[in-house]
């Protein structure tokens, strides 16, 4: 039986084609059974929709607060039973009961390789701080922004004539690769979070850098 998946958007897409590519092309034995936006305007709600996914926006600014925008994204997610929550670009930070409801199946993907650099603008940063390499991270999602343990990088030779855009690219170029094998592991019940660490293939696991 297929895992089922959810996953939050608020811009483009770019991750949530890769996971659709990577399940149309039975890499992943998976469904995506919905795609959540804070904006109704994202790119990713067409991507969504025009592969037949449920696709659905719900506005934080008809909620009084972050709890409560959560509370009601959680009942709505809840209706489609995930069983892993899949963050591709999604640019709220979520309150500690969602994230603890959700413990041990909801992944995130960040533009760094953290610990460097959580939160925005990653790129420019590596930029600025004269960084020779740079990547991007998969990791389980904990109440610290950015900061759960991390399962999969990969790294990439910051050039001297790089800029934002061009570093945006190349990495969005190795997150298509890395999330889909990630997302696997977890539909294979190869991966699991526990109390001491990630467990990969019942090992306790350290991550790796591709």
């Amino acid at each position: 039986m297929k895992k089922r998946l959810v996953v939050l958007i608020s811009g483009s897409g770019s991750n949530l084609q890769a996971l659709i590519d990577a399940c149309n092309s039975k890499a992943l034995n998976a469904e995506i059974v919905a795609v959540f936006s804070n904006k109704a305007d994202a790119y990713g709600l067409l991507r969504a929709q025009q592969a037949g996914i449920p696709a659905l926006a719900l506005s934080p600014a008809e909620f009084s607060s972050r709890d409560d925008f959560d509370a009601a994204l959680q009942a709505q997610i809840d209706e489609y039973q995930p069983d892993l929550l899949i963050l591709a670009g999604y640019m709220r930070i979520l309150t500690p009961a969602f994230v603890r409801h959700y413990h041990g199946r909801m992944l995130n993907i960040h533009p760094s390789l953290l610990p460097k650099y959580p939160g925005l603008h990653t790129h420019r940063k590596a930029l600025e701080n004269g960084d020779a390499e740079h990547g991007t991270s998969v990791h389980f999602v904990t109440e610290e922004l950015d900061g759960g343990p991390v399962i999969l990088q990969a790294r990439i030779a910051v050039l001297p004539d790089d800029t934002e855009d061009t570093l945006t690219a190349r990495i969005q170029q190795e997150e298509h690769r890395i999330y889909p094998q990630v997302v696997n592991w977890f539909v294979q019940g190869r991966l699991a979070l526990k109390e001491d660490g990630i467990y990969l293939d019942g090992k306790l696991y350290f991550h790796n850098t591709l």
